[in-house]
Formats: C-alpha cells, structure tokens, sequence
C-alpha cells in the first residue's frame, strides 16, 4: 500500500495546477513502456467457462456509468442524464454522500426516468482500504446508505480495491477495478472485458464485479490532453470484435456544457461523440442495460459455481536453467500453483541435488547436470542439444499418459521449443520465452560479429522457433521491437519483464554489524555484465575510500578470469567472489549492503538486456550505480539511479565515490526508487500471464 498512501499525501499536499503538471509526466514516461497493453491488452478477451453469449443474440453489452465527485459534478446530472436520454440511453450515477448532500428529490427524480444511483465512496479524497480498522468504520456507513438509498452497486473513489473487503458490503455489484489501466495509483488491472463473479466471505452471497473497459475521460481528455474520442473508438470496436463488454466511466464535474472548458475541464461533446457512434454504427447490436441488470443476468448465469469450475491446467516448462536461481522461471510456476494449476518445470541439476523434488508445490526434475565450463561454442551446443533430446523424450511420454495443456520454453536456446513437437500435435499449446536474444547473447558471449555464418543462422532458428511457437513472449521492449521487425508478427509476442515478487523482495532493516560499505553485484558473470570495469574502478578511489569493498555472487563462464583480474589488481582484501546462493537467501543478503552495482557493457546484447537485479535492488530500498545502456535509459531516469558513462572506468570510479560518500544522495535515490518499483510488482502484472495462457487454451474452444 505504500503507492496509495503516498498518492494521496502528494494529493493534499501539492496545488491542484502542478499534481495535474506532474501526473501528466508521470503518465507521459509510463506510455513508453504501456503500449503492449493499453489501451487494449489483447489477452483479456477470453470469456468465461460456459460461455453462451448475451441476450437476444448483442454482440456485445454496453453500460454507461458516472462519478459524481463533488457538488460541482451534481449540479450537472440532470442536464447530463437528459443528453443520455435524446439518444435513448441511460446510465449510472455514483454519488459521495461523505462529501456533499444528494438531494433526495434528485436521486428520485433519476430513478424515475430509468436511470440508477450508487455508493462512490463515503469520501473522495480517502482511501477506505488503508486498514481493516478504517475499511470497518467507513463500511457501516456505506452500507447503511446502500440500504436507505436502494442502491445495488458501489465503486470505490480512485479505483482502490480490495475485492476481499469489498465482499462485506451489501452490494450485488462492485465497478472499482478495469480490464487495463497502467495510469490508475493502483494499476493492477483484471485482465479481462467480462464480468466476473467474486465468491462472497464464509458462504456469503458474493458480488458481481464490472471492470470498466473504455478508458476513463479524466485520463484521455485532461491528462493526455486528447482532441478526440479517438481512443474510446479504437478500444470500442475491439470490445465488440471480441464480444465483451464496454463499460465506461465518465465525471460530469469533468465536463464543460458551455462556453471554453477550465483548466480541468472538456467540452461534453466528446461524450455526446461517443454515444452518438454508438447509436450509428453499433445500433441494435448491443445490450444496453444499467450495471445493476447486467449483474443480475451475470449472476444467475455466471455465479460462483461456474466460476468454480475453472479448468485445472497441466503445465509444462522446460528451462536450460538451474530452477531455484532462476527468478523469471520461479515466479510464474508458482503463481500457476497458486491459482490452482498442476506445474512441472525441467531444469538443470548440481551434484548433491535430488533428480526430482516439490519446490513450493512445483515439481521440478533435474534432467541435465551443468557446469559453467564451456570453453568452446562446440561444447556450448553438445549441453544445448543434450538437454533438447532430454527434455523432448520426457515431454513426448508424459503428453502420450495425461497430455499438457501448455508448454512454456524458456530460451536460451529458442530450438528449445521443438522438444514440444509431439505434445503439439497431440493438442498442446506451446509458448516460446525469450530471456535473452539469441543472437546477440552469442555475440555477446563468444565474441562473434553480426555478420558471421553463426549470427546469421541463429536469427534463422529464431524465425523459425516463434514462427513454431503460439505465443512468443520477450523480456523486454527493445527487444520486443528487434523481434517483430525480425522474427515474429506484433499480435504474436507479449512483454513480460523480470518482475520481483514482493513476497521475496521488499525493504527490511540491515541486521549487519560490519562497519564496512558493501557494494554487490548478484547474478551471471559474463563478460557484458562489465565486472572488470567495476574492479578497476575500486582501484582507482581504493584510498580515497578504504572502508568500500566490492561482493560479487554468481556463477558463469568470466568467473576465473574476474578471479585472475582480482589478483591482477591486488584487490583479493576489498573484492570478494562468491558462488550463487538461491534466490531467497540471495534477498536477505542484499538488503545487508549499501550500495548495487550494475556496470555492463553497452554491447549489442549487454546494451539491450533489461536487468533484474536493478529492480530488485528497488524492491529492497538499496539504492543503485548503473551503466547508462540504451535498455536501462529507457525504463529509468537520474531521479532513481546514479548513471555513468558505459564502459568508461574513471567515470564509475567518480560516481562510485559520489555515492559512497554522499548519504542524502543514496537515501534519495532509494526513496524515489522504492515508489517508482510500486508499478513493477508481479503481483500486479501477473495477471496478464494468466489471460495469455487463458487465450490460448480456449482458442480451440471457441
């Protein structure tokens, strides 16, 4: 909660004319990276289990709602509602009975023309879901005022949510969530353009929740400044193409029915425009009903027990990884055997590990030892192409016994994917993951040039394995560019990053009595991590700041040359190498240091290679050094991370001693990076996951 509690304190705090000045940027840098899943995440238009369609044959449900938020907006509705009616439709509208009076006769006067009322919250500017002590106050108020208004429906002021608390309430249905919204304070979207039921607490009754699906107008038309209704157009006609349901949610204190709009205002024919191509171009196509008998149909054909009935998937990844070191490969099998899915992960194995364990409820085999000794690309491919034939023999047997539903590869290697082909044919759908860009990993990794033979021909596989897969999913957006100009269509490919999960990764107090200044680095030791670059550096300032050591944990093919560059420098009593520890253990030790280091190369694969370690510094409150590469210029800025110039020595060594010595810096720069890490949370991404394996197992089904 520390986003949400820190979004209203700027929002008290700071005038109206710079919270909507910064709220502009904010959003301006978060469309860099949002364009994969808003306006339209393209995985959310599967419907539910069961699914028959809507009444009398519409191709799609429409539902019109309205946030009053202040007495400015209530003085509107009337004028607002009869717009509604000359086109013949009718809406919604949330009142905030904590913050002005709702005349009864009005609140009469718009039921009796069709329309309904609800709860927007007892308070605007609060947040009723901070605690379970104010949630319990504010709810017996809201439930009072449900019942004395006969109201069915509530949405909670901000969209805060907790669909758990929102049970308590007297409610039929619930609106405070979306299918896609990156912009909202809590961004954790549903990931889907249907309703869904929500079980009620202990055999309650439940409710039915309606996301809004059509971008909200304070968004499109005061943040983004649009000109058009471009946008609600664009996300309209892929809601009907699916078949879901558009739901929009619009402020008439907001709206401007004269004259030239304020500061906070658009003209209200960008509403009007929206109604009227509704009425045009989608007339006797949609079912238009308020949101209280959208929930009545959804719960007596979509109630709990239906939803209850959700396939239990079996799950396949096989992965050239050590599983327990492996964040990527971790956080979404156990968020598939959180939600009730059977998951099996192939992965690599040490000596002293056992051939087949439960890790957390995923059942991991080891099919394949590894040691981080290739010396050649040859012995490279042979441990490449063992692991192909391993994983292609086990997969084909079990697929033959209890078939997959899906087979998520992790690559490296992309051919990885072709040790589905059986299952493939026998039904299951396959999803290629790409950590790293092959290519340029072996580039990277073996020093080859772009125009070698080999380059060329692993671009060749790489068509082919995205071509092969169903989905293709890449870690980052440089990447995902470099893919869809090279190997695979834009439709086809998904981007995921390395999301920390919080239940690992969050700020904890140091328990270290050491009087040392720790800098670490955890992860792969390759030569584009750029570690040589980071010792050369504590050489250079060693005297200047004789308390700072260097910690370095992992594993990979550089690791006996760093060792050698160590005593080149005659560095071993402040640089420390150390084996990898899992993922877990490897948290607790870097929230015991001061300061992360991040120093790759700005190679054709180090430059583009989004890192996980920097966000998890952030999750951790560590504040962090890193290489200005193109991939990491482009998620982040100097408010949160301490740039220097890639590869450049005297650079890092400068800014190493900047922040060793500058306390206020590196408290900054961890406070503005633990907030910014809040849009980052897998737990508020993983749902598109879940709506992509979703859609892909109900493709067939349709």
């Amino acid at each position: 909660m520390i986003r949400e509690k820190m979004y209203y304190m700027v929002k008290r705090a700071i005038p109206q004319r710079m919270l909507l000045a910064m709220r502009r940027a904010d959003i301006k840098r978060k469309l860099a990276f949002s364009s994969a899943y808003w306006p339209i995440n393209p995985h959310s238009s599967v419907p539910p289990k069961g699914w028959a369609g809507w009444p009398n044959g519409a191709k799609f449900a429409l539902i019109l709602t309205h946030d009053v938020e202040s007495t400015v907006g209530l003085d509107r509705c009337l004028e607002l509602a009869a717009l509604e009616e000359r086109y013949g439709f009718r809406s919604a509208f949330n009142f905030v009975p904590g913050d002005y009076t709702v005349p009864e006769c009005l609140r009469k006067e718009l039921t009796a023309r069709g329309f309904e009322v609800g709860i927007h919250g007892m308070k605007h500017k609060d947040n009723l879901f901070r605690s379970e002590r104010i949630f319990r106050e504010q709810s017996v108020k809201i439930n009072q005022y449900l019942h004395d208004w006969g109201c069915d429906g509530f949405r909670a002021p901000a969209m805060f949510h907790d669909l758990e608390m929102i049970s308590r309430l007297d409610i039929a249905y619930d609106s405070s969530t979306f299918d896609t919204d990156p912009f909202e304070p809590q961004p954790d979207g549903m990931g889907t353009i249907f309703p869904f039921f929500v079980p009620g607490r202990i055999g309650g009754n439940g409710f039915v929740e309606l996301p809004y699906t059509l971008p909200q107008d304070f968004l499109l038309f005061i943040l983004l400044q649009e000109k058009s209704i471009g946008i609600w157009q664009k996300k309209a006609d892929w809601i009907v193409d699916h078949g879901g349901m558009a739901l929009v949610n619009t402020h008439p204190d907001y709206m401007c029915f004269g004259g030239s709009p304020l500061a906070k205002q658009y003209p209200v024919r960008f509403y009007e425009e929206l109604l009227t191509f509704f009425a045009a171009k989608y007339n006797g196509q949609f079912w238009h009903v308020l949101p209280k008998e959208l929930a009545r149909f959804w719960r007596r054909n979509y109630s709990k027990d239906q939803q209850a009935q959700r396939q239990r998937l079996r799950i396949c990844m096989p992965a050239y990884t050590f599983y327990e070191y492996d964040n990527r490969v971790m956080r979404y099998a156990e968020a598939l055997v959180e939600r009730g899915d059977q998951v099996t992960v192939l992965a690599l194995g040490q000596k002293g590990l056992p051939k087949e364990e439960s890790i957390r409820g995923v059942n991991v085999f080891h099919i394949q030892n590894r040691n981080y000794n290739e010396k050649s690309k040859f012995s490279y491919l042979v441990k490449l192409l063992a692991f192909l034939v391993r994983s292609l023999f086990y997969i084909t047997v079990k697929q033959l016994k209890d078939p997959y539903d899906i087979i998520h590869v992790h690559s490296v290697p992309d051919f990885e994917v072709f040790s589905t082909v059986f299952a493939k044919l026998n039904g299951a759908k396959v999803i290629l993951d790409i950590h790293d860009i092959v290519p340029e990993f072996y580039a990277s990794k073996f020093r080859g040039g772009r125009n070698s033979f080999l380059f060329k021909a692993l671009a060749f596989i790489e068509r082919l394995s995205c071509r092969y897969a169903d989905h293709v999913i890449i870690s980052n957006h440089l990447w995902h560019q470099v893919l869809i100009n090279r190997s695979v269509k834009k439709d086809k490919c998904t981007v995921i990053l390395n999301y920390p999960d919080s239940a690992i990764f969050y700020p904890r107090p140091k328990t270290r009595t050491s009087d040392r200044f720790i800098m670490i680095y955890p992860g792969t030791l390759a030569h584009h991590q750029g570690l040589d670059i980071a010792f050369k550096a504590l050489k250079i300032i060693k005297d200047l700041v004789p308390k700072a050591d260097i910690c370095v944990y992992g594993m990979g093919p550089a690791k006996e040359g760093l060792a050698r560059i160590i005593d080149n420098l005659e560095m071993k009593d402040r640089i420390f190498l150390y084996d990898s520890i899992p993922i877990a253990e490897m948290a607790s030790v870097m929230s015991n240091t001061d300061l992360g280091i991040v120093p790759k190369r700005n190679d054709p694969f180090g430059g583009d290679a989004f890192s996980t370690k920097i966000l998890e510094f952030m999750s951790l409150g560590i504040p962090v050094i890193a290489a200005a590469t193109r991939i990491d210029r482009y998620y982040f800025d100097d408010s949160i991370i301490k740039f220097f110039k890639p590869g450049d020595t005297e650079d890092l060594a400068r800014v190493m001693h900047e922040m060793i010595t500058n306390d206020r810096e590196r408290a900054d720069k961890a406070r503005n990076a633990l907030a910014f890490v809040e849009d980052f949370r897998w737990e508020k991404k993983r749902q598109d996951y879940f709506g992509l394996i979703e859609a892909l197992v109900s493709r067939d089904k349709r």
